[in-house]
């Protein structure tokens, strides 16, 4: 080989090893790298004291069958899902005393009891705070839609009145959404709310963050509220004490600490902007730069949002408060939720934000997902990032599908996570069986939380077909009935859906070994998640 050649690979090796070397440093000295090798500690300091005691004192693995024993009967008699349910149980045959110990740690909802003292005080103390608007409850009331039950059932979980005279605009891509949000902020006189999972530096938040500082910096009231995690991967630690310093109110919704917790699978994976409480944002779209394509990470970012102005704009200032509260401080609801709103007098049909909770006894998300599915009569399409069903909602899907409903969804076909994408073709078969069709996204990555049903309903929001949205994070979305951007949501369905690729009976038969393997690993603890 020619000496040039030889330079060239190794100038070559150079470059590539420079920018590794730089990373695993990064991870090394990084706040991620520190908590988890305490919290990894940790369970070995458990397992290594429980051994120790276990050779010495074999009373203990007699105590540890008649404990486990126990914690599986209160499994059968526990309201948990089936699949958790199994899961748990293989869990406690694999390491009885460990798995059972674990089991009552978790349900135990240590280091979430106060919290959970506060959100049911919170939404007792607002259960009324905005009224069900009349007229509304008259024109829907026994119209065969259902959203007149549906409205009475999620009204048991909050405040959640349905809307006329509202305006929803619906946005096919997160660029478009960016472009309207910077627009409504710089109409911010009163206050500004923001809540979302993800906040990462980068072109979009610091577009977003000039005008907070400016409009903060003119009187306006300006809250951030992130998720806790984003301070382990898209931010620097105590990030809320930067915005304070330029004069915005900022906080992390449960920071993670180095202290083994049952506490941080719930999550908050809400995306909220209100402004003045003339409109807000919702939908699946977070402050990131991949979001609105300013940067590829699994090929095109396919996200959807609405934009709400109206009434039903209290429903998310209410929502936003509770959770801005959600340590048990005090606030005067009233002063935010009586600001006046523009009511849009020739807007359609009616609007519903709602959200849901993992420290009640209801899954409002999937509850609702369920009634569209049960109610339809033509047709169901979705969009979803990721399919980890359990038992009922796969059964509604196929059932939908079997009484002749046309049943549609789009998945990812460039994924963002492999292990949850090899969960997703795990209902493949069960699903294509009964009649669902299923698409993959052959451009990028489906970010989208849609439902849209009959060309009546729709819903567009957090909400993803998985267990960490149904189960264990803060969520929230905007039902629809009959309002004019319905249309628009389907015709963004069918365009999607020309981009991608059918799932069949032969691509299921054939998929790569890799899949199936880790997918059906993955499937024994799917609902933790």
């Amino acid at each position: 080989m020619e000496q040039s050649n030889l330079n060239d690979i190794e100038e070559s090796i150079v470059s590539l090893a420079k920018p590794m070397r730089k990373g695993i440093l990064r991870l090394l000295f990084s706040r991620f790298f520190v908590i988890a090798i305490l919290l990894v500690l940790q369970v070995a300091l458990i397992v290594m004291v429980y051994f120790q005691f276990a050779e010495k004192l074999p009373i203990l693995l007699q105590v540890q069958w008649v404990f486990a024993f126990l914690m599986i009967i209160y499994l059968f008699n526990s309201s948990m899902d089936s699949s958790a349910k199994l899961t748990w149980m293989l869990i406690i045959s694999l390491l009885p005393l460990a798995g059972a110990a674990m089991l009552l740690w978790t349900q135990s909802n240590i280091g979430h009891q106060m919290e959970t003292k506060y959100v049911k005080q919170q939404i007792t103390d607002t259960f009324t705070m905005i009224p069900q608007p009349e007229n509304v409850v008259r024109e829907i009331e026994h119209d065969g839609s259902g959203t007149d039950d549906l409205s009475k059932y999620l009204n048991l979980t909050g405040c959640f009145p349905v809307f006329d005279k509202t305006l929803v605009t619906y946005f096919p891509l997160g660029e478009k959404k960016f472009r309207a949000m910077l627009k409504e902020l710089e109409k911010a006189e009163k206050y500004i709310f923001m809540e979302y999972f993800i906040i990462e530096e980068g072109y979009m938040w610091g577009r977003i963050l000039d005008v907070l500082i400016r409009k903060a910096s003119e009187g306006v009231e300006v809250r951030v509220l992130y998720d806790g995690m984003c301070e382990m991967s898209t931010l620097p630690a105590n990030y809320w004490k930067l915005l304070e310093a330029k004069g915005i109110h900022a906080r992390a919704f449960s920071p993670i600490k180095p202290v083994v917790s049952s506490h941080y699978n719930y999550r908050d994976h809400r995306k909220i902007l209100v402004i003045d409480g003339k409109v807000a944002f919702n939908g699946g779209v977070n402050l990131a730069d991949e979001y609105i394509n300013h940067i590829v990470r699994f090929g095109h970012w396919k996200d959807t949002a609405v934009m709400v102005k109206g009434p039903a704009v209290r429903s998310f200032a209410l929502m936003f408060l509770q959770m801005w509260n959600i340590r048990g401080t005090s606030e005067d609801y009233e002063k935010w939720l009586s600001l006046p709103c523009d009511e849009a007098e020739d807007a359609s049909g009616y609007v519903m934000p709602y959200c849901d909770s993992p420290l009640d006894k209801y899954k409002a998300g999937e509850s609702v997902y369920m009634d569209i599915l049960n109610r339809a009569t033509e047709y169901v399409h979705m969009m979803s990032p990721y399919l980890i069903l359990d038992g009922e909602l796969e059964t509604a899907l196929c059932f939908a599908a079997q009484r002749g409903v046309d049943v549609k969804l789009i998945l990812p076909g460039i994924p963002d996570k492999k292990v949850a994408y090899s969960l997703a073709k795990t209902h493949y078969k069960e699903l294509h069986e009964a009649g669902v069709k299923i698409y993959e996204y052959t451009p990028g990555f489906v970010h989208a939380k849609v439902f849209v049903s009959d060309d009546i309903k729709a819903v567009v929001g957090t909400i993803n077909l998985d267990y960490r949205s149904l189960y264990h994070h803060f969520e929230c979305a905007t039902y629809l009935y009959k309002t004019d951007c319905i249309a628009e949501i389907e015709q963004d369905f069918q365009d999607t859906l020309a981009k991608c690729r059918e799932v069949s009976t032969e691509s299921i038969k054939n998929e790569k070994l890799s899949y199936k393997l880790i997918g059906g690993l993955a499937k024994l603890i799917s609902p933790l998640m």
